[in-house]
């Protein structure tokens, strides 16, 4: 039996607006820190690479060095203050679940590839009640591999049981470009997740402006990738 098509799931800002409780968990480490907390207009250019690197911007943003030492200590205390409230003030993107039962219907298997820790992955889909629909989560410590090595994403896709030669990548910043890139898989991406530049300037092979569009942009990726393969081998 032949593996089915896939497209992968960025989680951030891609399926899911959590800035708002990411950021809140930020300004509770930086309160405790003496700093200042910072609004939720700053999340497009301080989330999306990860715990560690929140803080590091977060204290950058507020012109406080970091040694190395803190770093890990906030990096311990943010993990644990996150999985007690990873999303009451989280949502799914509209069209997500559509979006999410069109492609399964249509034969293709989902996967989550995050950057997130695996634990507040699966408390995230939990809390909106779509783990079952993922053949596949990967979060950043899945593997000893993270966005944006290419092996964090082929792993994700070899997980699943899917195709990597039919698969796409659906994300919202150049991490997610950059790692699909380098797997030779094509990129869909969404213009209003978290990226510190405009989407359109980091040139995925396609942009969407709403959940609604995203099956028929699968299709035309993965019909004109395989087309392309097929004149290449000819």
């Amino acid at each position: 039996m032949s593996l089915p098509p896939i497209v992968v799931f960025d989680l951030d800002g891609t399926l899911a607006e959590t800035a708002p409780d990411i950021m809140r968990t930020l300004n509770v480490i930086l309160e405790r820190e003496g700093l200042p907390a910072l609004p939720l207009e700053r999340a497009r250019e301080l989330v999306g690479a990860g715990a560690r690197a929140l803080i590091e911007r977060g204290f950058r943003v507020s012109g406080q060095p970091l040694d190395e030492e803190t770093l890990e200590r906030l990096f311990e205390d943010f993990l644990l203050i996150y999985a007690e409230d990873v999303a009451s003030n989280s949502h799914l993107f509209d069209g997500v679940l559509e979006a999410l039962d069109t492609l399964a219907a249509e034969g293709y298997a989902l996967a989550v590839c995050t950057n997130k820790p695996i634990l507040h992955t699966r408390l995230i889909l939990d809390h909106f009640k779509i783990s079952q629909r993922f053949a596949a989560v990967a979060g950043r410590d899945s593997f000893p591999f993270h966005k944006p090595d290419p092996r964090h994403l082929t792993l994700t896709i070899e997980a699943a049981k899917a195709d990597p030669a039919r698969a796409v990548m659906i994300g919202d910043s150049r991490t997610d470009i950059a790692t699909a890139r380098a797997a030779g898989i094509p990129t869909i991406c969404v213009p209003f997740g978290y990226t510190d530049v405009p989407i359109e300037t980091l040139a995925p092979d396609v942009i969407i402006q709403h959940f609604d569009a995203l099956a028929d942009a699968v299709r035309q990726v993965i019909g004109g990738r395989i087309g392309r393969e097929a004149v290449a081998h000819s």
